[in-house]
C-alpha cells in the first residue's frame, strides 16, 4: 500500500498528468466550465484522483452553476481537510484530500444555496475521478 503522504514531487509527476499535478499537487485551478464532472447527474462515488479515497458522493452534488463541480457535503468529515487560504489577495478556505493532501477545490458558505448545509464545495474536475453506482438486476 502506498504512503502518499511520503512520495516526493518527481514520484507525484510520473503518477499524475502535468494538468493533473499542477492543480492537485501546485494548488491551480482548472478553467471554468471545462472539467468532465461539471454537469455530471448520474449516481455514484466521487474519488480523489491522486489517491482513490472517495470523497463525495452524487447525491450531495448540485447544480451551482460555478463552472465547477459543486457538493454540499463531503462523503466524510475525515476524508477532507479544510485549511485557510488567503492567496490572490482573498480569504478562502481550502479543501484538500486526507489521504494525500492533495488540492481539491475551495468551500464556499453562505451564499444563499438551497442545499441542507449552505455550503458549496468547489472542486476542479481534474482531481476527481467518478465510479457509477452499479444498477441492480
Amino acid at each position: 500500500m502506498t504512503d502518499f503522504a511520503l512520495l516526493n514531487d518527481d514520484q507525484w509527476r510520473a503518477r499524475l498528468s502535468p494538468e493533473e499535478f499542477r492543480v492537485l499537487r501546485r494548488a491551480g485551478t482548472e478553467a471554468p466550465f471545462t472539467g468532465e464532472y461539471t454537469d455530471t447527474t448520474a449516481a455514484g462515488v466521487y474519488s480523489c484522483r491522486a489517491c482513490g479515497t472517495e470523497l463525495f458522493r452524487s447525491d450531495t452534488k448540485f447544480a451551482a452553476h460555478c463552472g465547477w463541480p459543486a457538493f454540499f457535503s463531503p462523503l466524510a468529515g475525515d476524508r477532507i481537510i479544510e485549511r485557510e487560504d488567503n492567496s490572490l489577495g482573498m480569504r478562502r478556505v481550502e479543501v484538500l484530500c486526507a489521504n494525500c493532501k492533495s488540492h481539491l477545490g475551495h468551500v464556499f458558505e453562505g451564499e444563499g444555496y438551497a442545499t441542507p448545509t449552505d455550503l458549496r464545495y468547489c472542486i476542479n474536475s481534474i482531481c476527481l475521478t467518478f465510479e457509477p453506482d452499479q444498477m441492480e438486476e
